[in-house]
């Protein structure tokens, strides 16, 4: 369509990043409008919905006191931590069940089952087990990590294209070598995708782990600002893990663009 292209004519006005970025800051700003227009003008009470101000005063105080930035870092650490173990076993795993028939008949129905259990479920077990230190955290956030990476790379070795595994044999790859020359290549984009998911489950999982037995974090920012009423930091939190969970999968994506370009 002629209003879809730029004054220069070449490509698509929607595929250059500064029209990508520009047009990612549209709702985020106008939800910013609207929030403050309805916390100031009274159309909210304030004890439910605080101005953009508050959010951002509560914010400078934490920062002051050295909270702030401690509190992100702790989160921030717990997640990445959780993140790899989890997609790492969940690779592993997926690579048994995805290229061994057998595997897909030993572990596939029981881990079927665990992957049904909510997140919460897993608190009380890991801090009977492990305590209530980081280790039963950063296992909670991995057991969230794994399951993703899990079930996408399984799928996606089972239904690679026979006629590309028939030609890697013609060429001599078997075992160790056909996998990493033509089974792997050929699943790159389905395993970024699930290493994008994984992360995101990642932060879900973080906020399950730091809701019980924790002093620090942005969980339990949240947990101890829903106990004193302040609103404003539970508004502070979600805004922050949502930044920060944007900020890791823009990263992830990098490492997406930079990996199918080598591999696939």
């Amino acid at each position: 369509m002629a209003g879809s292209y730029g004054p220069s004519g070449i490509g698509p006005l929607t595929s250059r990043r500064w029209f990508r970025i520009l047009g990612g800051l549209v709702i985020p700003v106008i939800l910013l409008v609207v929030w403050q227009i309805a916390s100031t003008s009274g159309a909210v009470p304030i004890s439910q919905l605080p101005s953009p101000e508050m959010v951002w005063l509560s914010a400078v105080d934490l920062a002051e006191r050295g909270l702030l930035g401690l509190y992100i870092a702790i989160s921030t650490q717990r997640v990445l931590i959780g993140f790899a173990f989890g997609a790492v076993i969940g690779l592993a795993m997926g690579a048994i069940v995805g290229l061994s028939k057998l595997g897909d008949i030993f572990f596939s129905p029981i881990l079927g089952g665990i992957r049904a259990v909510p997140s919460l479920a897993w608190v009380p077990l890991l801090l009977l087990w492990i305590g209530i230190g980081e280790d039963s955290k950063v296992t909670l956030i991995a057991i969230g990590a794994f399951f993703p990476v899990y079930t996408v790379v399984a799928a996606a070795l089972r239904h690679v294209d026979q006629h590309l595994l028939e030609a890697g044999r013609a060429f001599g790859y078997h075992g160790l070598s056909l996998f990493t020359r033509v089974q792997l290549p050929a699943v790159v984009p389905s395993v970024i995708s699930a290493l994008r998911l994984a992360l995101a489950q990642a932060w879900l999982f973080l906020v399950a782990a730091e809701l019980l037995a924790s002093s620090m974090g942005l969980g339990f920012l949240l947990l101890d600002s829903g106990q004193n009423g302040r609103i404003d930091r539970i508004f502070l939190a979600i805004i922050l893990l949502a930044i920060l969970g944007k900020l890791t999968d823009a990263i992830l994506g990098l490492f997406e663009r930079w990996a199918i370009k080598k591999w696939a």
